[in-house]
């Protein structure tokens, strides 16, 4: 995908009512030998992204993990760092996260300034982005590493309220995540309450796990979803999950 192309392609995506799919690989836990498994469905089924990241992640892996997929197949890979040390100009995009539903300085803002100048010289499209932690039934490795609460899975308001101050603030999307290994993916009621109060692309992720579900958020509201841990236990997944995204599409 050419250069700052990425997020303009999910803003006409989103306005079209066209759902998207993301594969989150963390390369800490992902064997480069199963990597190509992946890839050949993903590429089969028509992923639309790769996200790349993780909580722990060490930069020559992560260069490794970003440069045996640019080899191997075209889908466009964006970065989703846990810190200002998961950068890489192998990538094609970066989501400049925000943790807008914490209280943790570092990741409000903390690391961006530290990362900023790096991120001035690449190459990378970035792309601000709103992260809300959401409640998955489970302490996650995201809310132990950043040393944050949850958005309670059934304070919609908080939700809402929270999603619409990151786009005055001028982010560009909003992501909801029950974080890598939730017991409970993100409620539909939130999702659809966020969708009805913002007119931003909205990314859902964590504890999906099923087709069905996968549905019923997409049916919610979600423009983009994001899944990891499930395809890492069952690559096949990746085929029902993108049948799945172009039923939503169908059906908006």
């Amino acid at each position: 995908m050419s250069k700052h192309l990425l997020y303009a392609n999910l803003l006409e995506a989103h306005h079209k009512g066209e759902k998207r799919l993301a594969v989150l690989i963390d390369p800490d836990k992902l064997r480069l030998q199963g990597l190509q498994q992946i890839l050949d469905l993903a590429q089969e089924a028509g992923v639309h992204y790769f996200f790349i990241g993780g909580s722990l992640v060490v930069n020559n892996m992560l260069d490794s993990v970003l440069s045996e997929i640019r080899e191997r197949c075209s889908i466009p890979l964006v970065l989703f760092p846990g810190s200002s040390f998961q950068l890489s100009y192998r990538a094609d995009a970066l989501l400049f996260l925000s943790l807008i539903s914490g209280r943790n300085p570092e990741l409000l803002i903390g690391q961006h300034v530290i990362s900023a100048p790096f991120l001035k010289m690449s190459p990378l499209e970035i792309i601000s982005t709103g992260y809300m932690l959401i409640d998955g039934g489970v302490q996650t490795a995201v809310q132990y590493m950043s040393n944050t609460y949850p958005i309670p899975a059934h304070k919609n308001d908080i939700a809402v309220c929270t999603a619409l101050a990151g786009e005055y603030l001028g982010l560009k999307m909003i992501y909801l995540d029950a974080g890598s290994g939730a017991r409970n993916p993100v409620p539909e009621r939130m999702i659809e309450a966020v969708r009805g109060a913002i007119s931003i692309p909205l990314i859902v992720g964590g504890g999906i796990r099923s087709a069905e579900k996968a549905a019923a958020q997409l049916r919610a509201g979600a423009d983009l979803l994001v899944v990891g841990n499930a395809i890492e236990q069952d690559p096949g997944l990746i085929r029902e999950l993108a049948a799945a995204v172009r039923e939503g599409s169908r059906t908006k």
